[in-house]
């Protein structure tokens, strides 16, 4: 499992619109949500998706983009996004390689049968690339205010909820992973 104030995992992946996206896409420039969820268009997926979507606005005056990772193709993703009217990103992992670097692709039992599954949780990596949170296990209902508030309350109840890594650690750190997707 993942754990705060360390470097986020590097991703890179097609997006609905069959985009590649990858984290050095925003270093220094935008904080990221990076939420992981099952599967498009079923409840409890739906319900977390319009909910970070009524708050886009709110995360954009924060500088903070909202991506969420599922193993479906970038086909379902435009489908989904379409059907509900969201505003955010959503990547394809069909491969399960995001899922696997941040520690969601686990067992899970369902009525005595086990499966692999992505296990709901949400990474909050702020602008150095540093996992600002880590939470693993979530609930979709109220969990993209939950995000928000704890964004909103950055620095406010500690000095900071981030390590400010050096300036030249942090730049080497993310030089080096923008080398590496091109």
């Amino acid at each position: 499992m993942l754990e705060k104030q360390h470097y986020a995992p590097m991703f890179r992946a097609l997006d609905q619109n069959n985009q590649l996206v990858s984290l050095t896409d925003y270093a220094r420039e935008k904080n990221i949500v990076l939420y992981f969820y099952p599967k498009d268009d079923t409840p409890g997926c739906t319900i977390e998706a319009n909910q970070f979507t009524q708050l886009a606005d709110e995360f954009a005056k924060l500088d903070t983009v909202v991506i969420g990772v599922s193993k479906d193709t970038c086909e379902s993703h435009t489908d989904f996004i379409k059907k509900f009217g969201l505003k955010v990103e959503l990547l394809a992992d069909t491969r399960g390689e995001i899922c696997e670097n941040y520690g969601v692709w686990r067992e899970r039992e369902k009525e005595g049968v086990k499966s692999m599954a992505i296990f709901r949780s949400t990474f909050i990596i702020d602008k150095a690339g540093v996992l600002a949170d880590v939470m693993y296990g979530v609930t979709p209902e109220g969990h993209a205010q939950e995000v928000l508030e704890k964004i909103k309350n950055w620095g406010k109840s500690e000095t900071s909820e981030t390590t400010e890594a050096p300036e030249t650690e942090t730049t080497a750190a993310v030089e080096e992973t923008t080398s590496e997707a091109h």
